[in-house]
């Protein structure tokens, strides 16, 4: 499949069109880098990932919020979205900059669409665990336990999302060198010099793209953890009454910490 198929398959009519777009990540990723890096219908494209993710995500923030109560329910469904395309644009600019500073060609819209693929990804597996999240809600009633499941669950979904951006824009970096270095002239000794000159560039600028994009995972696993303990109740404790937001205060790192010492007999979460 080329990239203009997937473009067309996108330009559908109604939720089908948006929803194709999983399928065409999902089968035909590199046809959707093309796309992405050629510039075509970026627009529809990221329609159609945000509509995708966004519903994705709250069937997901639903299930987890039916822990708790209708509230819950409905709070969790809208702030899961939420956690995921806030977390997206702090994020973007630093990932960008660095990447422009580095000799990458990519606009920011192109940028944003790759970012959205990850996220994209990450929500229809998120929506592909409802059904075992569902399970272990019905038949478990450890409160820490099913945390520590959706922990886990994110933590797996998450890191598969970020494998597809770092091999979207390796894949798009590659081949804007490869187009690049192949322009070059090198019909004469001065232009071979110059053509090898450029490619011990574009190398040494890949692989600082590498690496930027490298920590730049990083620094979006902080903010994003940062960010749903900002956002939180997303399941709501059992015993208490329904809260849209809690008090901000520790960190979500030691709640994960207590909450594995209560799940295995250590302590006894607050």
């Amino acid at each position: 499949m080329t990239a203009h198929n997937v473009t067309r398959r996108l330009s559908g009519a109604g939720l089908s069109g948006d929803f194709a777009v999983v399928e065409a990540i999902l089968r035909d990723r590199r046809s959707f880098f093309d796309g992405i890096r050629n510039g075509q219908a970026l627009g529809i494209k990221i329609r159609a990932m945000l509509i995708s993710s966004i519903a994705f995500l709250m069937v997901y923030g639903g299930v987890m919020g039916s822990t708790h109560s209708l509230a819950q329910t409905i709070s969790s469904a809208l702030k899961l979205p939420a956690l995921f395309l806030v977390t997206l644009l702090i994020c973007l600019p630093t990932l960008y900059f660095f990447n422009v500073l580095f000799g990458s060609s990519q606009s920011l819209t192109q940028n944003f669409a790759l970012i959205l693929t990850a996220v994209t990804v990450t929500s229809v597996l998120l929506l592909s665990f409802a059904p075992i999240t569902l399970f272990f809600m019905l038949t478990s009633s450890n409160y820490q336990f099913f945390k520590l499941l959706n922990v886990a669950i994110f933590a797996i979904t998450g890191v598969i999302g970020v494998t597809f951006l770092y091999q979207g824009m390796t894949y798009i970096s590659t081949n804007d060198e490869l187009a690049a270095l192949a322009a070059l002239p090198t019909e004469s000794l001065d232009e071979q010099a110059r053509a090898n000159e450029l490619r011990r560039q574009a190398e040494t600028g890949r692989q600082a793209r590498k690496r930027i994009l490298q920590l730049w995972v990083l620094v979006y696993a902080f903010v994003g953890t940062q960010m749903a303990w900002t956002l939180r109740p997303f399941f709501g404790a059992p015993g208490l009454p329904f809260e849209p937001f809690r008090q901000l205060g520790g960190n979500f790192y030691t709640n994960i910490l207590a909450s594995l010492a209560e799940v295995f007999g250590f302590g006894i979460v607050h």
